[in-house]
């Protein structure tokens, strides 16, 4: 009976923490459908926005910073939020090598039209943690990373578009990961 109360627990403990995962994804997925629907942004372009926002950046790795992402991820969505007028590069008046980002005034008007995105909510909450529980969920978020295959894979900006470039885990490391404890 001791062993079918633990394996009860155990049960009802990852269903709760994958129920949580579906609702913390399902709110990003609906809030990036309602950026593309309203405003035809992506989810990572409204979620960049935001972050500019706050203020304009004096780098590209200063927004990386903001949105928690990698450089590159986030160079493809201003590359892309500049085309469309909502985002603005300028040299920097201290020094030309650098460029500033920014909002222009039709990317200042959208986002006064939306409110936070999802992912922006996830970060304040996870922030909002004390740091002994912020390092623990990030450690056990790595360890299921790891062991669905997926440590390799890149840990791109949510709801933007995939880079068909990018790196893939092989099949022999998906297996390994599989074998490998929790």
């Amino acid at each position: 009976m001791a062993g079918s109360t633990r394996l009860a627990a155990a049960d009802e403990s990852v269903a709760r923490a994958v129920a949580a995962l579906r609702r913390i994804v399902r709110a990003v997925r609906l809030s990036a459908h309602r950026a593309e629907r309203e405003l035809g942004l992506s989810g990572a372009q409204l979620f960049v926005l935001q972050q500019l926002g706050a203020g304009p950046v004096r780098s590209l790795n200063e927004l990386a910073e903001r949105t928690r992402t990698h450089q590159s991820s986030v160079s493809v969505v201003v590359r892309r939020l500049v085309a469309r007028g909502l985002v603005t590069r300028t040299r920097a008046a201290d020094d030309t090598r650098r460029v500033e980002i920014g909002l222009s005034p039709a990317g200042r008007a959208l986002l006064r039209r939306f409110p936070p995105v999802a992912q922006l909510q996830l970060i304040r909450a996870i922030a909002g943690l004390s740091p002994a529980r912020r390092r623990t969920l990030a450690s056990t978020l790595e360890r299921v990373v790891r062991h669905m295959g997926l440590a390799a894979s890149p840990a791109s900006m949510m709801y933007a578009d995939p880079d068909p470039d990018g790196p893939r885990p092989s099949r022999r490391s998906r297996a390994a990961a599989l074998r490998a404890p929790l």
